[in-house]
């Protein structure tokens, strides 16, 4: 890709809906952004984290949700994952001339995570968290597998994610989100040695 290319190249960009019994979402994000965050899921300490992925991994991030908050927040956040995992893959298209994977560690005071980025096509979350304490705040931490999980899914990708230490269950989380952001930042990076060439020797991903 030359420098023409590179500054002519149109922004990877998707709007999702997902309608259910239980929640409404809309996702519109932006690849080629530069980190703005929107967010009004009725869930403050989802968004917190979501906002996290939109600035370390420059991607425009709008999400709107409504769920059935009044039984509790698992709806909400695993339907956030699953419209947000649609929106990726299909914001990022063929995937021809990306450079697939991505990783980052990121701390945060005590705390150290890894996350692992694979835009395979292929569905597998590796998860090895152990939080410190079962709520933040009131936020379940079960409910971030389930948002991982969702988005795994329906974005056709293979994730790990390690805590690699830590004692405040906030830090723990928070560095897990940041290094996903700053992980998926990397691997939908266009590799300008790639030439839109397909980055798998099957030919798709």
């Amino acid at each position: 890709m030359n420098e023409n290319t590179a500054q002519t190249r149109a922004h990877r960009t998707a709007e999702v809906e997902r309608n259910t019994l239980e929640t409404q979402v809309r996702v519109a994000l932006d690849l080629d952004g530069t980190g703005r965050g929107s967010f009004h899921t009725g869930v403050p300490f989802l968004e917190h984290m979501l906002d996290q992925v939109a600035r370390h991994g420059l991607i425009d991030l709008d999400i709107q949700a409504q769920g059935d908050l009044h039984i509790d927040a698992h709806h909400t956040v695993e339907d956030v994952g699953i419209t947000l995992g649609q929106a990726l893959a299909k914001a990022l298209g063929d995937k021809r001339g990306i450079r697939r994977y991505g990783h980052a560690y990121v701390p945060l005071d005590e705390a150290l995570s890894r996350v692992v980025v694979d835009l395979s096509g292929r569905p597998m979350l590796t998860y090895n968290v152990e939080y410190t304490r079962a709520l933040i705040g009131g936020f379940d931490v079960d409910l971030l597998r389930e948002l991982f999980q969702g988005l795994t899914n329906h974005a056709g990708l293979t994730l790990h994610i390690d805590n690699l230490r830590g004692i405040n269950a906030h830090h723990q989380a928070e560095t897990i989100f940041k290094a996903f952001g700053r992980a998926l930042r990397m691997a939908v990076e266009p590799d300008p040695r790639m030439g839109g060439v397909m980055p798998s020797t099957k030919g798709t991903l």
